[in-house]
């Protein structure tokens, strides 16, 4: 009797035992589940710190390149550019500059600047305050052609686009930057429309140029003004010019000060003299 009550007491045991080493079991086996998503938790979240780092890092890289608004504090210095109204140039050795222009008015319509076997056609647009001008373009040249492509390229999304020259298909690089109110369309041609050298100093050479919009209002997709090139000596003669204008224009006298009688008079005389007509410039 006392056998079989202790062997009872004894199954009872056990099977609480059971039960308690099940229950330490499905304990640990949820603490283990638990640790495991929150590791995974914690990667994710690591990951997600990363790629939003890495993605800072891409903007901020990318905020610091050019074409570079003039109002902009991180612009290049400009002193020694050569200044053609709505774009500052920067002086590239072996290179060469020309400017596009309306037959009738004169008015310059873009630039031109040649490397070695390549080309870079710039012209800057007015665009709207608030959105960019280049998705819209971008949009209405891939829609108009049905050869050019989209590709991602030193300056965000760019397009190749071949154009017939004297019967031949040349290919055509096009890349347009949005700005504060401006975009800047430049056009590729020859080797720097696909890569090498000349690629690499044209695309240097578009990062390093300055846009200066000016406060005049203009409709999107108008040209923002541009004259013919003033190089920095003539822009330093010129404010040389200012300046001594400006002096002389102090001096003048308007109104004697102090104390004067009836008799004191005042009097600025300004000769004039005539300059050469356009007929008599040789």
């Amino acid at each position: 009797m006392g056998l079989f009550g202790f062997g009872r007491k004894h199954a009872k045991q056990q099977t609480e035992g059971d039960a308690e080493d099940q229950e330490d079991q499905s304990k640990g086996l949820h603490e283990s589940e638990s640790t495991e998503e929150s590791a995974a938790e914690s990667d994710q979240t690591l990951q997600a710190d990363r790629d939003e780092s890495a993605a800072e890092q891409d903007e901020a890289e990318q905020s610091g390149k050019g074409p570079w608004d003039s109002m902009d504090p991180q612009a290049p210095d400009t002193d020694e550019y050569l200044d053609i109204g709505a774009l500052m140039l920067p002086f590239l050795q072996g290179s060469e500059l020309r400017l596009k222009a309306n037959s009738q008015t004169g008015d310059v319509l873009g630039a031109t600047i040649t490397y070695g076997s390549s080309s870079l056609e710039l012209e800057p647009f007015a665009a709207p305050k608030s959105l960019g001008l280049w998705d819209e373009v971008r949009a209405d040249l891939l829609k108009a052609n049905s050869a050019c492509k989209e590709v991602d390229g030193v300056f965000g999304k760019e397009l190749t686009l071949p154009v017939k020259v004297k019967g031949r298909n040349l290919l055509t690089r096009v890349v347009g930057i949005d700005g504060p109110r401006w975009m800047l369309r430049g056009i590729f041609s020859g080797p720097a429309a696909k890569g090498g050298k000349e690629k690499d100093v044209l695309d240097g050479y578009l990062a390093d140029l300055v846009v200066s919009r000016g406060d005049e209002p203009l409709a999107p997709r108008d040209l923002v003004p541009m004259h013919a090139p003033l190089t920095p000596n003539q822009r330093r003669g010129q404010d040389e010019d200012q300046v001594s204008k400006d002096e002389q224009a102090a001096k003048i006298p308007d109104r004697p000060e102090g104390p004067f009688d009836s008799d004191q008079q005042t009097e600025v005389k300004t000769t004039l003299s005539r300059g050469p007509m356009f007929s008599e410039i040789r």
